[in-house]
């Protein structure tokens, strides 16, 4: 009897404490004026040593049919405590004068995230489809000679391409066997670059590099993406062609887009083509809701150029003619994304404007 009458005062004493601790953190409130003593106390109540931490400590002396009371008892207290702290500091915050202080606790001001740019997006989105045909990523001089932009394309010295008014020319001494130098014009400069690099067949390249050509328009900007495919090996036809490139537009464009191809004059190729692809507009009918569709008139939206590689071309990157056959092509990255489903966008301009308001959409 007498124990028991001894854990019961003990209990209560406990109890007292508890209501004491309450009422001293009360009148400590008030008198909190500036952050520096709202964290100072902060740490006497809430902290590692703090009243809270150290009642808990002491909830191992209190008679156990009493430990779950008193030990909500005390969590009670301490969200009690929390939560006055809170709403006490941002009082002092609405307060302060003072421009000097910095709360390092405070949460920092948010920056609006970036995202990939759309270039980007679409040469991950192309070289990945082509890795699933075996086919490797390269990349070759932005700042070529006119010897693997041209000669080794079989592109004679008076061929219009060559004129200063579709090629940017650097500044620089001619080589004595490579020519002038130039910003590259296409992606068909990697061709005999890429034979020489393997020497023997077969070869499966997918080239994506930056472009220069001296036009701007709603179609055309000076810097633009290309990307260059290109496959040698013995037995290579159109018909090769013609399934890589259906292939790759239904898996860029969607499942239900076709290509074709349309005779044309390269000079790196023969025969050459104009190749295709249906639009994601009309559904390749050309027509909607009765009108011509405004997005491709036809049915159908160019791509850009292919064929098989011209034997003379074969020959400047060492890869003999008579054994091996192989076809390529080349198109504009920036264009072919445009002809996504969706995007409509009719001004290539606007990828390279920088105007945030059209890059937060991606």
């Amino acid at each position: 009897m007498f124990i028991d009458n001894f854990r019961l005062r003990f209990y209560i004493l406990f109890m007292e404490s508890i209501q004491q601790l309450r009422s001293q953190f009360q009148q400590e409130l008030l008198s909190i004026s500036t952050l520096t003593q709202h964290e100072e106390i902060s740490i006497k109540y809430l902290g590692r040593s703090g009243s809270i931490n150290t009642l808990l400590k002491t909830i191992k002396d209190v008679p156990l049919e009493q430990k779950k009371e008193f030990g909500a008892t005390v969590n009670g207290l301490k969200k009690e405590i929390e939560h006055a702290l809170e709403e006490k500091k941002q009082q002092v915050l609405s307060q302060t004068e003072d421009a000097q202080y910095t709360d390092v606790t405070l949460p920092g001001t948010p920056y609006a995230r970036g995202s990939v740019h759309l270039v980007t997006i679409a040469i991950e989105e192309i070289s990945r489809v082509f890795s699933k045909l075996g086919f490797n990523r390269m990349s070759y001089p932005e700042i070529e000679w006119e010897q693997y932009s041209f000669e080794n394309l079989n592109m004679p010295p008076e061929h219009p391409a060559r004129d200063d008014f579709e090629t940017f020319f650097v500044d620089h001494q001619p080589s004595d066997v490579f020519g002038k130098m130039i910003l590259s014009p296409h992606t068909s400069s990697g061709q005999t670059r890429e034979m020489q690099r393997v020497q023997k067949p077969p070869i499966r390249m997918i080239n994506l590099a930056k472009c220069y050509r001296p036009n701007w328009d709603a179609s055309h900007v000076p810097m633009f993406h290309q990307f260059e495919g290109l496959c040698v090996d013995t037995g290579i036809t159109i018909s090769h062609l013609k399934g890589t490139i259906d292939y790759f537009a239904k898996e860029f464009f969607g499942a239900n887009r076709k290509t074709r191809i349309r005779p044309f004059h390269f000079q790196f190729t023969e025969p050459s083509f104009e190749v295709d692809v249906s639009c994601g507009v009309c559904d390749g009918t050309g027509i909607i809701d009765g009108t011509k569709c405004k997005i491709c008139k036809s049915g159908w939206l160019e791509l850009g150029g292919a064929g098989m590689v011209h034997p003379n071309v074969l020959k400047a990157g060492g890869i003999d003619s008579d054994v091996y056959s192989g076809w390529a092509f080349g198109f504009g990255i920036e264009r072919t994304f445009m002809m996504k489903e969706g995007l409509n966008l009719d001004d290539i301009r606007v990828l390279y404007s920088g105007d945030v308001r059209f890059l937060e959409q991606f």
